[in-house]
This record gives C-alpha cells, sequence and structure tokens, in this order.
C-alpha cells in the first residue's frame, strides 16, 4: 500500500443509489487516500517511535494481512527483542470500506507508549458475496493466531486485549464473546463508537434520527451496510453483540461513545447490557464529537483526548 502526497480524497457517493460497480471504485479510491501520507492532515502522522510493518498470517482456509505496531526501541535492545509486552488485536471501523493504515496514528501511539504490540486485522470488507460473517472470522481468526504466536512479537498471551471503532467495535465485540466461549482470556475489550446491532432494529434509535444526515449522511450507510452485511435467511441477531443471550463473564470493557453519532445509541444500550449482565464497564461520552472521531485528529480535537483515556485503561487492564 504505496504512499504518495499527490493523492485527493475521492468524493462520496450516494450510498443509496450508488450502483455496486460505483461502490467498489469509491471503496478502493478511498482506502488508497487514507493509506497515503496525504491522509495525515486528516488521520494524524504515525509517532515516529513505534515501528510499522505489514504481515500476512496463514490462517485456516487464506492467507490475511495484519499491520504490526511494536515499540521502536524497547529501551534495553532493538524492536523486537522483548517478549513481555502486551498484546492489543485491533479491528478498523468502515464496514464495506477501510483499511488498517487508517489507524495508525492511534496504534503508533499505543504501541510506543503503553507500550505494546499491536496487530490490527486486515478484514475482508463487506461486500455482496463477502457478508459480515467472513470480517467478522477474520477478527476471531487472528485473535487466536496472535495468542498462539505471542512469542513472535515479542507478547504476553496472558495480557491480551481487543480493540475495534464502529464495524470494528462490532467484531471486536464478538470476538470477547467468542474468546469467554473459548477459554480465552482477555483482559480488556474496547468498544469506540460501536455499531452492535445490525437486525431490522439497527436504525430504530433516537440518535440515528437525529443525526441521520448531519454531521454525515450516517443513515444511506448504514442501510447499505446492513444490505450487504446480512444476506437473505441470515440471523442477524447472531452478528449483533447487544442480542448476544449472555454477557456475563466477559472482559472488562470501555466503551467511548462520541455524542454527534447516529450510533450513540448503539454504544449506550450495549454499555447497559454488559452492566446488567455482571461485566464490568465503563462509558466514556464525548460532547460534540462525531462518529470516527477518533481516526480524525487533524479536524477532532477530542481524538487526543480519547486515545489518552484508551491508553491508559489498557495501561491497567495490561498490567504485569
Amino acid at each position: 500500500m504505496s504512499e504518495t502526497t499527490a493523492m485527493t480524497r475521492p468524493p462520496e457517493p450516494d450510498f443509496s443509489t450508488a450502483t455496486i460497480e460505483e461502490l467498489i471504485a469509491y471503496r478502493d479510491a478511498e482506502n488508497r487516500f487514507r493509506a497515503s501520507s496525504a491522509a495525515w492532515a486528516l488521520i494524524g502522522e504515525p509517532d515516529p517511535a513505534a515501528a510499522i510493518e505489514w504481515q500476512e498470517l496463514a490462517l485456516p482456509g487464506r492467507d490475511l494481512p495484519v499491520r504490526v505496531y511494536r515499540p521502536a526501541s524497547t529501551g534495553d535492545g532493538e524492536a523486537g527483542t522483548r517478549t513481555d509486552l502486551p498484546l492489543v488485536v485491533h479491528v478498523h471501523g468502515g464496514g464495506f470500506v477501510g483499511t488498517a493504515a487508517q489507524c495508525d496514528w492511534t496504534n503508533s501511539h499505543l504501541a510506543a507508549h503503553l507500550p505494546a504490540v499491536v496487530i490490527s486485522v486486515e478484514h475482508r470488507l463487506i461486500a455482496p458475496h463477502t457478508p459480515l460473517s467472513a470480517a467478522v472470522d477474520d477478527g476471531w481468526d487472528v485473535l487466536r493466531h496472535a495468542v498462539r504466536h505471542a512469542a513472535r512479537w515479542g507478547a504476553d498471551p496472558s495480557r491480551t486485549a481487543v480493540f475495534g471503532e464502529s464495524c470494528g467495535a462490532l467484531i471486536s465485540a464478538l470476538a470477547a464473546i467468542r474468546a469467554r466461549d473459548a477459554g480465552l482470556r482477555l483482559r480488556a475489550q474496547v468498544l469506540v463508537n460501536p455499531v452492535v446491532d445490525v437486525t431490522e432494529t439497527m436504525c430504530d434509535y433516537p440518535s440515528v434520527t437525529e443525526y441521520a444526515y448531519s454531521p454525515t449522511r450516517a443513515l444511506p450507510q448504514l442501510r447499505l451496510i446492513q444490505r450487504l452485511a446480512i444476506p437473505p435467511g441470515t440471523d442477524a441477531r447472531a452478528f449483533s453483540p447487544l442480542y448476544a443471550d449472555d454477557l456475563d463473564g466477559l472482559a472488562p470493557a470501555l466503551v467511548v461513545v462520541p455524542t454527534r453519532d447516529a450510533v450513540a445509541d448503539h454504544g449506550r444500550r450495549y454499555a447497559e447490557r454488559l452492566r446488567a449482565a455482571g461485566t464490568s464497564v465503563r462509558l466514556t461520552e464525548y460532547p460534540g464529537a462525531r462518529h470516527a472521531f477518533l481516526t480524525l485528529p487533524g479536524v477532532e480535537p477530542q481524538a487526543v483526548l480519547a486515545q489518552a483515556e484508551i491508553r491508559q485503561f489498557l495501561r491497567v487492564a495490561l498490567a504485569g
């Protein structure tokens, strides 16, 4: 994924009328922009104290790219010489669009200053022939692989957390549920502006009504994601953490909610359900912030505060 400073951001299509071909063309152009240095004015520059590289994991039936962040120097040798760093498995937002590279600002700061090994999943994007279930499997399979092979990255598998944003937070929340059921102990889950309901009630929340078309045209995007994510005949509840039968015994959660966000009530409702089930949860709201604010530090000042809160939450949760 090459970077170029000559690149400009593509115009956003009308998600309610665009053809699949137009959506794919937009997605490809948008992802090239997000992975370029031209986007840094919006998404922030990577922390130079972190080493960043793409790697490819051999997973069951497929190879999948991940973006790996480590401290550039551990203080007692070159990066990669330690075996005791905590492990954070991250999933980017976007659903049908997005790339791990758009989260370089947050993940490089986490790696450098937590410090930790951060592995960000370049999951299969939602498309007509790639439903949400594929991305969910990618998140879970990377988590299992990372824990099993933690020494490869110099990480301590007993200090593992999941971290996701938007649709990536949905994938992370489902991974946390699978981890509990599989006996894989997580120390924490961080869910930022999470989408947690892809059933027919996905848009039946006051926040969706209030912010359907401002500050972004959120409602057409939500309907697009819902249409692509859940093929006919699929049980959408199985991919909606909000409707999970049992939320007890999960890793302690930090739920971060920007208030000017159509899915703000998704996060609020999920925090309520976690708390009612007995899972430790902290809900933090950022007044005036919009969806995806954490990936937009160039235009969203509260991204810096949220990043600091996430880092401190993980520092405590992942302490040795």
